[in-house]
């Protein structure tokens, strides 16, 4: 699968979201709305652990239209001089365009913590790459990833 890393070349300013909309670091309390997303985007909080500890990991953001989740933009990977960023968010036509929020508030977030956020994604996921444009990151190199054999079990920390 070829996949493009890119570093974000800067912080766009926010733009107030529409009425009903909140953006907003998630807490304990939103654990129950991340369960709520639809099944394909439960990968956004399987990393963690799942929804409680993505919700408590204090390195997550979400847009919240009411009640319900909108977007979520979380620290996929956690290194010492840099996050990648992930994103998803609810199939809805009303709400395009906040996922970027999300992404903004996220990336403020991880450059206040002296980190440098970065973007990976399939170069054929053109929604993603189109965000990340968007959002100020910027092609920094191309690869190819490979993979051989069953993957690791879950709660396994290396292969043997």
């Amino acid at each position: 699968m070829a996949a493009c890393g890119v570093r974000q070349a800067l912080v766009r300013a926010g733009r107030r979201p529409p009425r009903g909309v909140t953006v907003r670091r998630l807490n304990a309390r939103d654990a129950r709305a991340l369960t709520r997303l639809p099944p394909a985007m439960g990968w956004i909080h399987r990393t963690w652990g799942g929804p409680d500890s993505l919700a408590r990991s204090g390195y997550a953001w979400a847009v919240f239209h009411g009640d319900r989740i909108a977007a979520v933009a979380c620290t996929y990977f956690l290194g010492t001089a840099y996050e990648d960023v992930a994103c998803v968010t609810v199939p809805d036509p009303r709400l395009q365009y906040l996922a970027l929020d999300c992404v903004n508030a996220l990336c403020s977030d991880i450059a206040a913590r002296g980190h440098t956020p970065i973007w990976t994604c399939s170069t054929s996921n053109r929604p993603g790459l189109l965000l990340a444009w968007t959002a100020g990151f910027r092609p920094e190199r191309e690869y190819a990833h490979y993979a051989v054999g069953a993957p690791v079990p879950a709660g396994r920390l290396s292969a043997s």
